[in-house]
Protein backbone atom coordinates (compact mmCIF):
# COMPACT_ATOMS: atom_id res chain seq x y z
CA UNK A 1 0.00 0.00 0.00
CA UNK A 2 1.68 3.41 -0.93
CA UNK A 3 1.33 6.31 1.34
CA UNK A 4 -1.37 8.00 -1.05
CA UNK A 5 -3.61 5.24 -0.60
CA UNK A 6 -6.71 5.14 2.04
CA UNK A 7 -5.72 2.46 4.56
CA UNK A 8 -8.61 -0.20 4.32
CA UNK A 9 -9.58 0.40 8.21
CA UNK A 10 -9.96 3.91 7.47
CA UNK A 11 -12.29 3.71 4.41
CA UNK A 12 -16.57 3.96 5.50
CA UNK A 13 -17.37 0.11 5.43
CA UNK A 14 -20.86 -0.05 4.06
CA UNK A 15 -22.88 -3.49 3.43
CA UNK A 16 -25.72 -3.99 1.24
CA UNK A 17 -28.05 -7.04 3.19
CA UNK A 18 -31.34 -8.79 1.87
CA UNK A 19 -32.80 -11.68 1.44
CA UNK A 20 -31.86 -13.66 -2.22
CA UNK A 21 -33.15 -12.50 -5.66
CA UNK A 22 -33.47 -9.28 -4.23
CA UNK A 23 -31.34 -7.15 -6.48
CA UNK A 24 -28.79 -6.65 -4.07
CA UNK A 25 -25.90 -7.40 -5.96
CA UNK A 26 -27.42 -5.00 -9.19
CA UNK A 27 -27.93 -2.20 -6.77
CA UNK A 28 -24.13 -2.50 -5.71
CA UNK A 29 -23.32 -2.57 -9.16
CA UNK A 30 -25.23 0.48 -10.01
CA UNK A 31 -24.31 2.44 -6.40
CA UNK A 32 -20.36 1.43 -7.68
CA UNK A 33 -20.84 1.79 -11.32
CA UNK A 34 -19.36 -1.17 -12.11
CA UNK A 35 -19.58 -5.04 -12.27
CA UNK A 36 -18.24 -5.56 -9.06
CA UNK A 37 -20.85 -9.10 -8.15
CA UNK A 38 -22.32 -11.24 -10.13
CA UNK A 39 -25.77 -10.90 -11.24
CA UNK A 40 -28.27 -13.70 -12.03
CA UNK A 41 -31.83 -14.52 -11.71
CA UNK A 42 -30.39 -17.81 -9.43
CA UNK A 43 -30.97 -17.32 -6.06
CA UNK A 44 -28.01 -17.36 -3.64
CA UNK A 45 -25.44 -16.30 -6.58
CA UNK A 46 -23.76 -14.09 -4.39
CA UNK A 47 -22.10 -16.97 -2.12
CA UNK A 48 -19.62 -15.22 0.03
CA UNK A 49 -19.01 -11.28 0.93
CA UNK A 50 -17.61 -9.53 -1.98
CA UNK A 51 -15.36 -6.66 -0.53
CA UNK A 52 -14.44 -3.65 -3.10
CA UNK A 53 -12.26 -0.68 -2.21
CA UNK A 54 -13.15 2.25 -4.09
CA UNK A 55 -14.01 5.98 -3.66
CA UNK A 56 -17.68 7.00 -3.87
CA UNK A 57 -18.71 10.18 -4.42
CA UNK A 58 -19.71 12.56 -2.47
CA UNK A 59 -18.42 10.52 0.19
CA UNK A 60 -14.98 9.27 -0.62
CA UNK A 61 -12.84 6.36 0.23
CA UNK A 62 -15.17 3.89 1.17
CA UNK A 63 -15.41 -0.25 1.40
CA UNK A 64 -18.27 -1.69 -0.22
CA UNK A 65 -19.79 -5.10 0.89
CA UNK A 66 -22.17 -7.12 -1.02
CA UNK A 67 -23.71 -9.86 1.24
CA UNK A 68 -25.14 -13.76 0.59
CA UNK A 69 -29.12 -13.62 0.87
CA UNK A 70 -29.83 -13.62 4.70
CA UNK A 71 -32.81 -16.22 3.76
CA UNK A 72 -30.34 -18.69 2.58
CA UNK A 73 -31.19 -22.37 3.74
CA UNK A 74 -29.57 -25.69 4.26
CA UNK A 75 -26.08 -26.91 6.10
CA UNK A 76 -23.96 -24.23 3.91
CA UNK A 77 -26.71 -21.64 3.91
CA UNK A 78 -26.64 -21.21 7.18
CA UNK A 79 -22.50 -20.79 7.11
CA UNK A 80 -23.33 -17.93 4.68
CA UNK A 81 -25.89 -16.56 6.65
CA UNK A 82 -23.34 -16.58 9.86
CA UNK A 83 -20.97 -14.74 7.34
CA UNK A 84 -23.66 -12.23 6.29
CA UNK A 85 -23.99 -11.85 10.18
CA UNK A 86 -20.29 -11.39 10.81
CA UNK A 87 -20.29 -8.27 8.40
CA UNK A 88 -22.62 -6.25 10.92
CA UNK A 89 -19.75 -6.60 13.12
CA UNK A 90 -17.39 -4.38 10.96
CA UNK A 91 -19.96 -2.32 8.75
CA UNK A 92 -20.26 1.07 9.56
CA UNK A 93 -24.03 1.57 8.15
CA UNK A 94 -26.19 -1.08 6.49
CA UNK A 95 -28.37 -0.97 2.77
CA UNK A 96 -30.79 -3.28 3.41
CA UNK A 97 -32.19 -3.80 -0.26
CA UNK A 98 -35.79 -5.07 -0.70
CA UNK A 99 -37.39 -6.50 -4.16
CA UNK A 100 -40.49 -3.77 -3.85
CA UNK A 101 -42.59 -6.10 -6.17
CA UNK A 102 -42.67 -8.93 -3.40
CA UNK A 103 -42.63 -6.21 -0.12
CA UNK A 104 -41.03 -6.85 3.16
CA UNK A 105 -40.76 -10.17 4.18
CA UNK A 106 -39.31 -11.99 7.78
CA UNK A 107 -35.81 -11.74 6.57
CA UNK A 108 -36.08 -8.59 5.98
CA UNK A 109 -37.20 -7.73 9.42
CA UNK A 110 -34.94 -10.26 10.97
CA UNK A 111 -32.24 -8.37 9.34
CA UNK A 112 -33.85 -4.86 10.60
CA UNK A 113 -33.81 -6.07 13.95
CA UNK A 114 -30.69 -7.04 14.15
CA UNK A 115 -29.09 -3.37 12.77
CA UNK A 116 -30.77 -2.18 15.53
CA UNK A 117 -29.67 -4.20 18.39
CA UNK A 118 -26.46 -3.38 17.21
CA UNK A 119 -27.07 0.03 17.01
CA UNK A 120 -25.86 0.49 12.96
CA UNK A 121 -27.48 3.11 10.85
CA UNK A 122 -29.59 1.65 8.09
CA UNK A 123 -31.32 2.68 5.06
CA UNK A 124 -34.33 0.80 3.28
CA UNK A 125 -33.75 0.64 -0.38
CA UNK A 126 -36.49 -0.56 -2.89
CA UNK A 127 -35.00 -1.84 -5.82
CA UNK A 128 -37.61 -2.53 -9.00
CA UNK A 129 -39.81 0.98 -8.79
CA UNK A 130 -39.78 1.01 -12.18
CA UNK A 131 -41.93 -2.48 -11.95
CA UNK A 132 -43.56 -1.98 -8.89
CA UNK A 133 -44.41 1.51 -8.71
CA UNK A 134 -43.89 1.50 -5.23
CA UNK A 135 -43.84 4.91 -3.01
CA UNK A 136 -42.22 4.12 0.87
CA UNK A 137 -43.64 6.01 3.18
CA UNK A 138 -40.85 5.14 6.05
CA UNK A 139 -38.65 8.18 6.67
CA UNK A 140 -35.45 6.03 6.22
CA UNK A 141 -36.33 4.46 3.06
CA UNK A 142 -35.71 5.20 -0.31
CA UNK A 143 -37.24 3.18 -4.14
CA UNK A 144 -35.03 2.83 -6.46
CA UNK A 145 -34.34 0.67 -10.19
CA UNK A 146 -30.82 -0.67 -10.18
CA UNK A 147 -32.32 -1.68 -14.18
CA UNK A 148 -32.57 1.98 -14.93
CA UNK A 149 -30.84 3.76 -12.71
CA UNK A 150 -33.66 5.69 -11.23
CA UNK A 151 -32.55 7.60 -8.05
CA UNK A 152 -29.52 5.96 -7.90
CA UNK A 153 -27.85 9.22 -7.29
CA UNK A 154 -30.07 10.03 -5.18
CA UNK A 155 -29.30 6.90 -2.96
CA UNK A 156 -25.94 7.59 -2.88
CA UNK A 157 -26.16 11.34 -1.27
CA UNK A 158 -28.38 9.05 1.29
CA UNK A 159 -25.40 6.88 2.43
CA UNK A 160 -23.42 9.87 2.30
CA UNK A 161 -25.92 11.38 4.71
CA UNK A 162 -26.17 8.23 7.09
CA UNK A 163 -22.45 8.04 7.36
CA UNK A 164 -21.60 11.19 8.29
CA UNK A 165 -20.45 11.79 12.21
CA UNK A 166 -19.41 14.72 14.02
CA UNK A 167 -16.92 14.79 16.51
CA UNK A 168 -13.08 15.56 17.07
CA UNK A 169 -10.90 13.80 14.41
CA UNK A 170 -8.98 11.42 15.39
CA UNK A 171 -5.02 11.68 15.42
CA UNK A 172 -2.75 9.08 15.83
CA UNK A 173 0.23 11.51 17.21
CA UNK A 174 -0.09 14.69 15.97
CA UNK A 175 -1.93 16.11 19.46
CA UNK A 176 0.61 14.89 21.46
CA UNK A 177 2.87 16.91 19.62
CA UNK A 178 3.97 20.64 18.62
CA UNK A 179 4.95 22.42 15.33
CA UNK A 180 8.99 21.92 15.27
CA UNK A 181 9.32 19.49 17.26
CA UNK A 182 11.29 16.18 16.95
CA UNK A 183 9.72 12.61 17.21
CA UNK A 184 12.10 9.37 16.87
CA UNK A 185 10.54 6.00 15.65
CA UNK A 186 11.97 3.33 16.29
CA UNK A 187 11.59 0.85 13.45
CA UNK A 188 13.51 -2.97 14.15
CA UNK A 189 14.40 -3.78 10.50
CA UNK A 190 14.13 -8.01 11.22
CA UNK A 191 13.20 -11.19 9.65
CA UNK A 192 9.51 -10.38 10.49
CA UNK A 193 9.78 -6.93 8.91
CA UNK A 194 7.54 -6.69 5.39
CA UNK A 195 10.45 -6.21 2.97
CA UNK A 196 10.60 -2.90 0.68
CA UNK A 197 8.12 -0.85 3.19
CA UNK A 198 7.15 0.13 6.61
CA UNK A 199 4.36 -1.10 8.11
CA UNK A 200 0.82 0.82 8.06
CA UNK A 201 1.28 2.36 11.66
CA UNK A 202 4.49 3.11 10.95
CA UNK A 203 3.38 4.94 8.06
CA UNK A 204 0.14 6.64 9.63
CA UNK A 205 2.58 8.38 12.22
CA UNK A 206 4.89 10.06 9.57
CA UNK A 207 2.43 11.16 8.36
CA UNK A 208 0.54 12.34 11.25
CA UNK A 209 3.95 13.86 12.01
CA UNK A 210 4.66 16.45 9.12
CA UNK A 211 0.51 17.37 9.12
CA UNK A 212 1.17 18.63 12.64
CA UNK A 213 4.05 20.54 11.42
CA UNK A 214 6.94 18.60 13.29
CA UNK A 215 9.78 16.49 12.10
CA UNK A 216 10.26 12.58 11.92
CA UNK A 217 13.50 11.11 12.52
CA UNK A 218 13.38 7.05 11.83
CA UNK A 219 15.85 5.17 13.13
CA UNK A 220 16.00 1.41 13.51
CA UNK A 221 16.53 0.02 17.23
CA UNK A 222 20.30 -0.84 16.14
CA UNK A 223 21.37 2.61 15.63
CA UNK A 224 18.79 4.23 18.01
CA UNK A 225 21.81 5.43 20.59
CA UNK A 226 23.62 7.32 17.73
CA UNK A 227 20.71 8.64 16.87
CA UNK A 228 19.70 10.35 19.94
CA UNK A 229 23.29 11.52 20.31
CA UNK A 230 22.87 13.26 16.71
CA UNK A 231 20.33 15.14 17.14
CA UNK A 232 20.64 19.18 18.23
CA UNK A 233 17.62 18.70 19.66
CA UNK A 234 16.11 16.54 22.19
CA UNK A 235 13.04 14.65 21.13
CA UNK A 236 9.98 15.32 22.21
CA UNK A 237 8.96 11.86 22.27
CA UNK A 238 10.10 8.41 21.16
CA UNK A 239 7.79 5.75 19.56
CA UNK A 240 9.39 2.22 19.17
CA UNK A 241 8.00 -0.92 17.69
CA UNK A 242 6.78 -3.28 20.50
CA UNK A 243 9.10 -5.51 20.12
CA UNK A 244 11.81 -3.55 21.05
CA UNK A 245 10.46 -2.35 24.27
CA UNK A 246 13.11 -3.92 25.92
CA UNK A 247 16.27 -2.41 24.22
CA UNK A 248 14.64 0.96 23.68
CA UNK A 249 13.36 1.79 26.88
CA UNK A 250 17.37 1.14 28.20
CA UNK A 251 18.63 3.51 25.44
CA UNK A 252 16.56 6.27 25.46
CA UNK A 253 17.48 8.41 28.85
CA UNK A 254 13.97 8.85 30.99
CA UNK A 255 13.68 12.57 31.03
CA UNK A 256 12.44 11.96 27.16
CA UNK A 257 8.62 10.11 26.75
CA UNK A 258 8.53 7.10 25.19
CA UNK A 259 5.50 5.16 23.75
CA UNK A 260 4.49 2.35 21.28
CA UNK A 261 2.76 1.96 17.89
CA UNK A 262 0.74 -0.49 18.87
CA UNK A 263 -0.10 2.02 22.50
CA UNK A 264 -0.73 4.96 19.87
CA UNK A 265 -2.80 2.41 17.89
CA UNK A 266 -5.21 1.45 20.40
CA UNK A 267 -5.80 4.62 21.40
CA UNK A 268 -7.10 5.86 18.13
CA UNK A 269 -9.24 2.98 17.90
CA UNK A 270 -10.48 3.97 21.09
CA UNK A 271 -9.75 1.12 23.58
CA UNK A 272 -6.31 2.02 25.54
CA UNK A 273 -8.23 2.44 28.80
CA UNK A 274 -9.70 -0.81 28.25
CA UNK A 275 -6.10 -2.34 27.87
CA UNK A 276 -4.73 -0.46 30.21
CA UNK A 277 -7.33 -1.83 32.70
CA UNK A 278 -6.94 -5.68 31.13
CA UNK A 279 -3.11 -5.75 31.22
CA UNK A 280 -3.51 -6.32 35.21
CA UNK A 281 -4.82 -10.39 34.22
CA UNK A 282 -1.25 -11.01 33.30
CA UNK A 283 -0.32 -11.10 37.58
CA UNK A 284 -3.46 -13.72 37.48
CA UNK A 285 -2.68 -16.15 35.22
CA UNK A 286 -2.22 -19.67 36.34
CA UNK A 287 -1.12 -23.19 35.59
CA UNK A 288 -3.29 -24.26 32.75
CA UNK A 289 -4.99 -20.99 32.23
CA UNK A 290 -6.15 -20.29 28.20
CA UNK A 291 -4.59 -17.32 26.66
CA UNK A 292 -6.27 -15.91 23.21
CA UNK A 293 -3.61 -13.31 21.02
CA UNK A 294 -5.27 -11.85 18.40
CA UNK A 295 -4.30 -10.23 15.09
CA UNK A 296 -6.37 -8.23 12.75
CA UNK A 297 -4.41 -8.60 9.58
CA UNK A 298 -3.09 -12.45 7.91
CA UNK A 299 0.23 -12.68 7.24
CA UNK A 300 3.12 -15.43 6.98
CA UNK A 301 4.24 -16.95 9.98
CA UNK A 302 8.13 -15.83 10.33
CA UNK A 303 10.93 -17.26 12.43
CA UNK A 304 10.42 -15.25 16.14
CA UNK A 305 7.23 -13.96 14.96
CA UNK A 306 5.63 -11.67 17.52
CA UNK A 307 2.48 -12.94 17.79
CA UNK A 308 3.31 -16.42 18.29
CA UNK A 309 6.72 -16.61 19.00
CA UNK A 310 8.34 -13.68 20.95
CA UNK A 311 5.18 -12.79 22.68
CA UNK A 312 4.11 -16.29 24.50
CA UNK A 313 7.84 -17.02 25.37
CA UNK A 314 7.59 -13.57 26.97
CA UNK A 315 4.34 -14.05 28.91
CA UNK A 316 6.00 -17.66 30.50
CA UNK A 317 9.26 -16.30 31.52
CA UNK A 318 7.23 -13.38 33.11
CA UNK A 319 4.53 -15.87 34.89
CA UNK A 320 6.76 -18.60 35.30
CA UNK A 321 3.30 -20.84 34.68
CA UNK A 322 2.53 -23.26 31.97
CA UNK A 323 0.17 -21.69 29.69
CA UNK A 324 -1.95 -22.46 26.74
CA UNK A 325 -2.22 -20.18 23.89
CA UNK A 326 -3.91 -20.19 21.46
CA UNK A 327 -4.36 -17.42 18.29
CA UNK A 328 -6.20 -16.42 15.60
CA UNK A 329 -5.84 -14.19 12.90
CA UNK A 330 -7.82 -11.79 9.87
CA UNK A 331 -11.48 -12.10 10.26
CA UNK A 332 -11.53 -15.25 12.49
CA UNK A 333 -12.17 -14.47 15.93
CA UNK A 334 -13.68 -17.17 18.81
CA UNK A 335 -17.26 -16.99 19.25
CA UNK A 336 -16.93 -18.62 22.69
CA UNK A 337 -14.89 -16.69 24.38
CA UNK A 338 -15.60 -18.00 27.79
CA UNK A 339 -12.71 -20.97 28.01
CA UNK A 340 -10.27 -17.64 27.35
CA UNK A 341 -8.24 -15.97 31.07
CA UNK A 342 -7.06 -12.90 29.15
CA UNK A 343 -7.54 -12.26 25.34
CA UNK A 344 -4.33 -9.95 24.24
CA UNK A 345 -5.01 -8.29 20.66
CA UNK A 346 -2.88 -6.39 18.23
CA UNK A 347 -3.29 -2.68 17.80
CA UNK A 348 -5.73 -2.87 15.12
CA UNK A 349 -4.53 -1.50 12.24
CA UNK A 350 -5.96 -2.94 10.28
CA UNK A 351 -9.55 -3.24 11.41
CA UNK A 352 -11.95 -0.59 11.66
CA UNK A 353 -12.99 1.09 14.69
CA UNK A 354 -16.38 -0.75 14.68
CA UNK A 355 -15.32 -4.37 14.43
CA UNK A 356 -12.38 -3.52 16.76
CA UNK A 357 -15.46 -1.74 19.56
CA UNK A 358 -17.45 -5.05 18.68
CA UNK A 359 -14.25 -7.69 19.32
CA UNK A 360 -13.75 -5.83 22.84
CA UNK A 361 -17.77 -5.74 23.61
CA UNK A 362 -17.60 -9.41 23.36
CA UNK A 363 -14.93 -9.68 25.83
CA UNK A 364 -16.59 -7.66 28.12
CA UNK A 365 -20.09 -9.43 27.93
CA UNK A 366 -17.97 -12.68 28.63
CA UNK A 367 -16.02 -10.98 31.55
CA UNK A 368 -12.26 -11.79 30.09
CA UNK A 369 -9.76 -8.75 30.07
CA UNK A 370 -8.55 -7.57 26.85
CA UNK A 371 -5.31 -5.55 26.48
CA UNK A 372 -3.47 -5.16 23.57
CA UNK A 373 0.32 -6.51 22.34
CA UNK A 374 2.21 -2.78 23.21
CA UNK A 375 0.02 -2.49 26.61
CA UNK A 376 1.25 -6.42 27.50
CA UNK A 377 4.58 -6.25 25.96
CA UNK A 378 5.41 -3.02 27.98
CA UNK A 379 4.14 -4.68 31.30
CA UNK A 380 5.83 -7.68 30.52
CA UNK A 381 9.30 -5.62 30.22
CA UNK A 382 8.68 -3.44 33.52
CA UNK A 383 8.05 -0.16 30.95
CA UNK A 384 4.17 0.75 31.08
CA UNK A 385 4.07 3.35 33.53
CA UNK A 386 6.59 4.99 31.48
CA UNK A 387 4.99 4.32 28.32
CA UNK A 388 1.64 5.79 29.52
CA UNK A 389 3.62 9.51 30.61
CA UNK A 390 2.51 10.61 27.43
CA UNK A 391 -1.35 9.58 28.61
CA UNK A 392 -1.50 10.67 32.70
CA UNK A 393 -5.13 10.12 33.36
CA UNK A 394 -4.09 6.36 31.79
CA UNK A 395 -0.69 6.40 33.59
CA UNK A 396 -2.41 7.03 37.09
CA UNK A 397 -4.49 3.55 36.90
CA UNK A 398 -1.53 1.91 37.34
CA UNK A 399 -0.77 4.04 40.84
Amino acid sequence: MGLNETPLAERVHIGFFGRRNAGKSSVVNAVTGQEMSVVSAVKGTTTDPVYKSMELLPLGPVVIIDTPGFDDEGALGEKRVKRTKQILNKADCAVLVIDSVVGKTAADEALIALFRQKQLPYLTVYNKCDLSGYTPQEENAIAVSAASGLQIHELKERIARLTHTEGPERRLIGDLIAPGDTVVLVVPIDSAAPKGRLILPQQQAIRDILEAGAHAFVTRDTELSGALSALRQTPALVVTDSQAFGRVSKETPPEIPLTSFSILMARYKGFLETAVRGVAAIGRLADGDRILISEGCTHHRQCGDIGTVKLPGWLRQHTGKELMIETSAGRDFPDDLSPYRLIIHCGGCMLNEREMRYRQKCAADAGIPFTNYGTAIAHLHGVLQRSLSVFPQLAALLQ
